[in-house]
């Protein structure tokens, strides 16, 4: 069976500037065997060019941009599919500003079809602005629901659906959110897996570190998934999950071999029985998507009380 692979990267290939043990073998691997794979990140900043040069940097060789597909490139698929001769205002930068270029989707700061928010720095005076849009009737669209983003083992930093988060709670608007675990990311990186490819594998999986957004969104679009416990999420805590990953590796490493024989595992991981009760070394969801899931939309808050 011709397997075919979506990968997260942060906590999956690399922590910090540091590849994660037996990366670089488990890549090469996948390189020398032909064997399929595309890296899926919900950072829109970086483009596939910046990622490439990053991970070889690291030391990871026979890389190139159609490798990569971000929550930028996720996002501008979906206003060229839906709505192709849309405008935008955007907070963000980077590769979001460069997807949206490529596919001439045009900058508008006057009366924007949509206010999409991405990840990278602001000031008041665009956050005002998109405000206003929002206002008069411009949507709001995210890259990805993330509150907050590993910087290194204590660090975090903002993320696109924190700023989400304040134009909602400002204009009263309801964003919507792509990228992990948004089953449209997932669709639309196995079509581009197959494209790159030049052939359908006959089966997808997701290897992703995050239970919110990688394992769920897998589980949601009908993909196995496997989970590498060398990233964000503790052992002990799957079990809290009501969707569980098809396998639970301690890394990539485990995979190595695998991939270079070609045969599938005699014996699946295991999902082994935790603790109960939610465990985070970060107070506060993570995810924009798991806070109002099951919320309709609110009307907009009084300014004053």
């Amino acid at each position: 069976m011709k397997i075919g692979y979506l990968i997260d990267m942060d906590g999956v290939i690399y922590r910090e500037n540091h590849l994660i043990q037996g990366a670089a073998d488990f890549m090469q691997s996948l390189i020398a065997t032909g064997t399929p794979f595309l890296f899926l990140t919900n950072n829109s900043a970086p483009t596939p060019e910046d990622l490439a040069v990053r991970l070889k940097h690291l030391g990871i060789q026979g890389l190139s941009a159609r490798h990569f597909y971000t929550s930028a490139m996720n996002t501008v698929d979906f206003l060229s599919e839906t709505d192709p001769n849309c405008t935008v205002f955007v907070i963000g930068e980077g590769g979001l500003l460069a997807a949206l270029h490529e596919r001439k989707i045009a900058s508008d700061s006057i009366h924007p079809r949509y206010v999409v928010v991405g990840e990278g720095s602001t000031t008041m005076d665009r956050l005002t602005k998109a405000h206003e849009c929002l206002e008069q009737g411009a949507r709001l669209l995210a890259t990805n629901p993330d509150n907050w983003c590993p910087v290194s083992a204590n660090k975090t930093r903002p993320g696109a659906g924190a700023t989400a988060a304040y134009l909602e709670a400002s204009s009263g608007r309801r964003a919507y959110y792509l990228g992990k675990p948004n089953v449209y990311m997932f669709h639309r990186a196995r079509r581009k897996l197959a494209e790159v490819t030049l052939g359908t594998p006959e089966e997808v999986v997701m290897i992703g570190d995050t239970m919110e957004t990688d394992i769920r969104g897998a589980f949601e679009a009908g993909m196995q998934s496997y989970l590498v416990l060398s990233g964000s999420t503790k052992l002990e805590d799957v079990s809290d999950y009501v969707y569980q990953p098809t396998r639970i590796l301690q890394s990539v490493a485990d995979l190595t071999e695998e991939v270079r024989s070609g045969k599938p595992p005699e014996l699946l991981g295991e999902i082994l029985s935790a603790n109960k009760g939610f465990r985070s070394s970060k107070g506060g969801l993570r995810h924009q998507t798991d806070i109002f899931a099951l919320h309709k939309p609110r009307p907009r808050p009084a300014m004053t009380k």
